[in-house]
C-alpha cells in the first residue's frame, strides 16, 4: 500500500496509507471532509459538557459554604481562582479545536478549489 500524497500543516508530507487510486488517505480524502468536520465538531465538547456542571455545581458549594459561614472566605476565594483557571482553560481548548476545524475546512476548500482551477470569486 502506498503512502499518502498530502502534505500536513507542518510541511511534512502524511505517513498514513493511502487508500484507492486517488493517492489520499482517510483524514485527506476531499470525500471524508464532512465526516471529519462532524466528529471534530463532537471532539471536546463532550468533556466541556461534563465539566461545567461539576465546575456549577462546586461554586454553588463554595457560595453556600461562605454565605453560611461553614467556609473561610480565604479558602473559598483561592478555590474560586482555580476554579477561574480551570474555565480559562476549558475556553482555550475550545477555542483551539475551533481553529483546528476552521484550518481542517479551510484546507479542505483550498484543495478542492486547486483541483477545479477556478478561482475565488
Amino acid at each position: 500500500m502506498s503512502q499518502c500524497a498530502a502534505i500536513k500543516r507542518n510541511g511534512e508530507p502524511c505517513t498514513l496509507p493511502a487508500n484507492g487510486s486517488h493517492g489520499l488517505c482517510w483524514a485527506h480524502d476531499p470525500k471524508n471532509a464532512e465526516k471529519r468536520r462532524k466528529g471534530a465538531s463532537r471532539g471536546g465538547k463532550a468533556r466541556a459538557n461534563r465539566e461545567l456542571p461539576a465546575i456549577k455545581a462546586l461554586l454553588q458549594d463554595l457560595t453556600r459554604g461562605v454565605l453560611s459561614g461553614d467556609l473561610e472566605t480565604a479558602r473559598a476565594a483561592v478555590a474560586n481562582q482555580l476554579i477561574n483557571t480551570r474555565l480559562r482553560a476549558i475556553e482555550l481548548q475550545r477555542k483551539v479545536h475551533e481553529t483546528d476545524e476552521l484550518e481542517a475546512r479551510l484546507e479542505a476548500l483550498e484543495e478542492a478549489h486547486g483541483r477545479r482551477g477556478r478561482s475565488w470569486g
